[in-house]
């Protein structure tokens, strides 16, 4: 279906028109310029599409799961508790030493999705015990130094009843 605008005979707004080539440089967007063609559509899609995250480095998923996924240049990871990924065991008795394994589990699947602590945006914190608040934040402060969004919540229980678990979501 085409149209002809006041003063410009032939133009219209579909991109299949006769006369598009005239005026596509004022019109249209470079159809033939980077970002274009069919090697940076593939890279879009290909950065578009889904990629998991998995490292040795941190604890396996205890579910069907995954660590973290990659997804337009950010990470979602899913959230860590203290697990000690060489032993499998739970790391810590207070809540210091819990955040303290947390943390080194985060940075693990960070690493791997070839990002840090200084890319994260966006953190959710779960507590076992709302007491533990300020010896958490002790803890938390020295490996979020940027300071990114925040939420975080006491709930009734965790896996394996550990004291708290850290949810990231980062740019990559």
């Amino acid at each position: 279906m085409a149209w002809e605008a006041p003063g410009l005979p032939g133009y219209c707004t579909t991109r299949s028109c006769v006369n598009r080539q005239k005026y596509s440089s004022k019109f249209w967007p470079d159809l033939s310029g980077p970002g274009n063609d069919v090697q940076n559509a593939a890279d879009r899609k290909e950065k578009n599409m889904l990629q998991k995250v998995f490292t040795d480095k941190a604890p396996a998923a205890i579910g069907p799961y995954s660590q973290g996924i990659l997804v337009n240049g950010m990470l979602f990871a899913s959230g860590q508790i203290p697990i000690n990924p060489a032993t499998g065991e739970i790391e810590g008795a207070d809540i210091m030493a819990q955040a303290q394994q947390v943390m080194k589990n985060v940075g693990a699947i960070l690493a791997e999705a070839g990002t840090d602590y200084t890319k994260v945006v966006k953190t959710t914190c779960f507590l076992a015990d709302m007491g533990d608040f300020a010896a958490f934040n002790e803890v938390y402060a020295r490996y979020f130094t940027e300071k990114p969004a925040r939420s975080c919540v006491a709930v009734k229980t965790l896996p394996k009843n550990v004291l708290c678990e850290v949810e990231v979501i980062a740019a990559v």
